[in-house]
Protein backbone atom coordinates (compact mmCIF):
# COMPACT_ATOMS: atom_id res chain seq x y z
CA UNK A 1 0.00 0.00 0.00
CA UNK A 2 1.27 3.21 -1.15
CA UNK A 3 2.33 6.09 2.16
CA UNK A 4 0.94 9.78 2.08
CA UNK A 5 3.89 11.34 2.88
CA UNK A 6 3.62 15.12 3.91
CA UNK A 7 7.04 17.20 2.63
CA UNK A 8 7.15 20.52 3.26
CA UNK A 9 9.84 23.43 3.74
CA UNK A 10 9.42 25.18 7.28
CA UNK A 11 11.55 27.87 9.22
CA UNK A 12 12.96 27.10 12.34
CA UNK A 13 10.05 28.40 14.08
CA UNK A 14 7.48 26.44 12.34
CA UNK A 15 6.24 28.59 9.41
CA UNK A 16 6.01 27.47 5.98
CA UNK A 17 5.60 31.13 4.84
CA UNK A 18 5.99 34.65 6.03
CA UNK A 19 3.48 37.76 5.67
CA UNK A 20 2.40 37.86 2.16
CA UNK A 21 3.00 34.28 0.77
CA UNK A 22 6.96 35.12 1.19
CA UNK A 23 9.22 32.45 0.71
CA UNK A 24 12.29 33.95 0.17
CA UNK A 25 13.52 33.17 2.96
CA UNK A 26 13.97 29.31 1.41
CA UNK A 27 17.60 28.09 1.10
CA UNK A 28 17.71 26.07 -2.32
CA UNK A 29 20.91 25.46 -3.71
CA UNK A 30 22.01 22.65 -5.95
CA UNK A 31 22.71 20.16 -3.17
CA UNK A 32 19.32 20.11 -1.99
CA UNK A 33 17.24 20.68 -5.18
CA UNK A 34 18.98 17.26 -6.78
CA UNK A 35 18.43 15.92 -3.24
CA UNK A 36 14.00 17.49 -4.19
CA UNK A 37 14.04 16.23 -7.40
CA UNK A 38 15.58 12.48 -6.49
CA UNK A 39 12.66 12.14 -3.84
CA UNK A 40 9.87 13.31 -5.87
CA UNK A 41 10.73 11.08 -9.07
CA UNK A 42 10.44 8.40 -6.74
CA UNK A 43 6.67 9.41 -6.11
CA UNK A 44 3.57 8.33 -7.50
CA UNK A 45 1.54 11.77 -7.32
CA UNK A 46 1.57 14.91 -5.37
CA UNK A 47 -1.65 15.89 -3.63
CA UNK A 48 -2.44 19.68 -2.92
CA UNK A 49 -4.76 22.04 -1.88
CA UNK A 50 -5.36 24.86 -5.16
CA UNK A 51 -3.07 27.81 -3.83
CA UNK A 52 -0.08 25.65 -3.80
CA UNK A 53 -0.98 24.02 -7.18
CA UNK A 54 -1.93 27.01 -9.20
CA UNK A 55 1.69 28.62 -7.64
CA UNK A 56 3.21 25.76 -9.06
CA UNK A 57 1.33 25.50 -12.04
CA UNK A 58 2.31 29.39 -12.72
CA UNK A 59 6.05 28.68 -12.96
CA UNK A 60 7.29 25.30 -13.58
CA UNK A 61 5.29 23.91 -16.83
CA UNK A 62 7.36 26.21 -18.88
CA UNK A 63 10.42 26.91 -17.25
CA UNK A 64 13.01 24.67 -19.01
CA UNK A 65 12.22 26.34 -21.92
CA UNK A 66 13.65 29.90 -21.31
CA UNK A 67 16.12 31.21 -23.12
CA UNK A 68 18.63 31.52 -20.03
CA UNK A 69 17.98 28.36 -18.44
CA UNK A 70 20.49 25.62 -18.23
CA UNK A 71 19.08 22.48 -19.44
CA UNK A 72 21.32 20.75 -17.34
CA UNK A 73 20.29 22.11 -14.10
CA UNK A 74 18.36 20.84 -11.10
CA UNK A 75 15.84 23.77 -11.70
CA UNK A 76 15.47 22.50 -15.41
CA UNK A 77 15.15 19.21 -14.18
CA UNK A 78 12.28 19.62 -11.83
CA UNK A 79 9.86 21.18 -14.62
CA UNK A 80 9.89 18.04 -16.60
CA UNK A 81 9.66 16.19 -13.39
CA UNK A 82 6.80 18.16 -12.54
CA UNK A 83 4.68 17.94 -15.62
CA UNK A 84 4.62 14.53 -15.99
CA UNK A 85 3.79 13.07 -11.85
CA UNK A 86 0.35 12.68 -11.66
CA UNK A 87 -1.17 15.53 -9.30
CA UNK A 88 -4.66 15.53 -7.19
CA UNK A 89 -5.67 19.07 -6.84
CA UNK A 90 -8.26 19.50 -3.51
CA UNK A 91 -10.26 22.75 -4.23
CA UNK A 92 -14.31 23.60 -4.32
CA UNK A 93 -13.53 25.95 -7.09
CA UNK A 94 -10.73 25.22 -9.12
CA UNK A 95 -12.88 24.31 -12.86
CA UNK A 96 -10.19 23.65 -15.29
CA UNK A 97 -6.36 21.73 -14.63
CA UNK A 98 -3.80 20.30 -16.76
CA UNK A 99 -3.13 17.39 -18.30
CA UNK A 100 -1.83 14.90 -15.39
CA UNK A 101 -4.15 16.87 -12.97
CA UNK A 102 -7.30 15.63 -10.94
CA UNK A 103 -9.47 18.08 -9.37
CA UNK A 104 -10.96 16.81 -5.80
CA UNK A 105 -13.47 18.58 -4.30
CA UNK A 106 -13.68 17.21 -0.85
CA UNK A 107 -10.81 15.01 1.59
CA UNK A 108 -13.06 11.69 1.55
CA UNK A 109 -11.01 9.05 3.49
CA UNK A 110 -12.17 6.25 1.87
CA UNK A 111 -11.12 7.78 -0.85
CA UNK A 112 -8.14 8.55 -0.12
CA UNK A 113 -7.26 5.12 1.37
CA UNK A 114 -8.77 3.75 -2.03
CA UNK A 115 -6.45 6.02 -3.56
CA UNK A 116 -3.08 4.31 -1.71
CA UNK A 117 -4.27 0.85 -2.61
CA UNK A 118 -3.29 1.75 -6.50
CA UNK A 119 0.22 0.38 -7.77
CA UNK A 120 2.91 3.16 -7.65
CA UNK A 121 5.16 5.11 -5.77
CA UNK A 122 4.14 6.96 -2.63
CA UNK A 123 1.78 9.92 -2.77
CA UNK A 124 3.47 13.42 -1.58
CA UNK A 125 1.32 15.70 0.07
CA UNK A 126 1.91 19.90 0.24
CA UNK A 127 0.29 22.96 2.25
CA UNK A 128 -0.76 23.92 5.44
CA UNK A 129 -4.45 23.82 4.94
CA UNK A 130 -4.71 20.34 3.35
CA UNK A 131 -2.36 18.91 5.78
CA UNK A 132 -4.41 19.56 8.23
CA UNK A 133 -7.47 17.89 6.91
CA UNK A 134 -5.61 14.74 6.30
CA UNK A 135 -3.91 14.75 10.09
CA UNK A 136 -7.40 15.23 11.47
CA UNK A 137 -8.63 11.95 9.31
CA UNK A 138 -5.07 10.49 10.37
CA UNK A 139 -4.03 10.08 6.76
CA UNK A 140 -0.58 10.95 6.90
CA UNK A 141 2.11 8.19 7.43
CA UNK A 142 5.36 9.98 7.41
CA UNK A 143 6.28 13.82 7.44
CA UNK A 144 9.73 15.03 5.48
CA UNK A 145 10.51 18.43 7.04
CA UNK A 146 13.34 20.60 5.46
CA UNK A 147 13.76 23.43 8.35
CA UNK A 148 15.48 25.89 7.16
CA UNK A 149 17.74 27.82 9.29
CA UNK A 150 16.00 31.19 9.49
CA UNK A 151 13.33 32.50 12.50
CA UNK A 152 10.82 34.45 10.32
CA UNK A 153 9.05 35.86 13.46
CA UNK A 154 5.51 34.98 11.83
CA UNK A 155 3.62 33.65 9.18
CA UNK A 156 1.24 30.83 8.26
CA UNK A 157 2.63 27.59 10.56
CA UNK A 158 2.71 24.29 8.87
CA UNK A 159 0.59 22.72 12.09
CA UNK A 160 -2.78 23.62 13.49
CA UNK A 161 -3.65 23.45 16.73
CA UNK A 162 -4.82 20.19 18.27
CA UNK A 163 -5.80 18.33 21.46
CA UNK A 164 -4.46 15.09 20.61
CA UNK A 165 -0.68 13.97 20.84
CA UNK A 166 0.65 12.16 17.97
CA UNK A 167 4.03 10.35 18.61
CA UNK A 168 6.58 10.02 15.87
CA UNK A 169 8.98 7.62 15.05
CA UNK A 170 12.41 9.34 13.27
CA UNK A 171 13.41 7.72 10.34
CA UNK A 172 16.14 9.51 9.19
CA UNK A 173 18.01 13.05 9.68
CA UNK A 174 20.67 14.55 7.17
CA UNK A 175 21.94 18.12 6.80
CA UNK A 176 22.64 19.82 3.95
CA UNK A 177 25.88 22.01 3.41
CA UNK A 178 23.76 25.09 3.05
CA UNK A 179 22.17 24.75 6.93
CA UNK A 180 18.93 23.14 5.61
CA UNK A 181 17.77 19.80 8.20
CA UNK A 182 15.71 16.88 6.68
CA UNK A 183 13.78 15.39 10.03
CA UNK A 184 12.24 12.21 8.43
CA UNK A 185 9.29 10.99 10.52
CA UNK A 186 6.73 8.20 10.39
CA UNK A 187 3.69 8.04 12.16
CA UNK A 188 3.28 5.47 15.15
CA UNK A 189 0.95 3.37 15.45
CA UNK A 190 -2.52 4.69 16.53
CA UNK A 191 -2.43 3.01 19.87
CA UNK A 192 0.28 5.25 20.32
CA UNK A 193 -2.55 7.97 20.44
CA UNK A 194 -4.21 10.11 23.19
CA UNK A 195 -5.72 13.01 24.25
CA UNK A 196 -3.59 16.07 25.28
CA UNK A 197 -4.02 15.31 29.48
CA UNK A 198 -5.64 12.21 29.44
CA UNK A 199 -3.95 9.29 31.66
CA UNK A 200 -2.95 5.99 29.21
CA UNK A 201 -4.91 3.27 30.92
CA UNK A 202 -2.60 0.67 32.07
Amino acid sequence: MRKIVLMMSVSLDGYIEGPGHDISWHRVDEELHRHMNDVVRGLGGLLSGRVTHELMAGFWPTFDSGPDVDPDGAMAEFAGIWREIPKYVYSRTLRNADRNTVIVREVVPDEVRALTRQPGGDLGLGGADLAASFLEHGLVDEIRLYVHPVLIGRGKPLFPHADALTPLTLLESHTFGNGVVLLHYQRAGEEGVQAVGETPVA
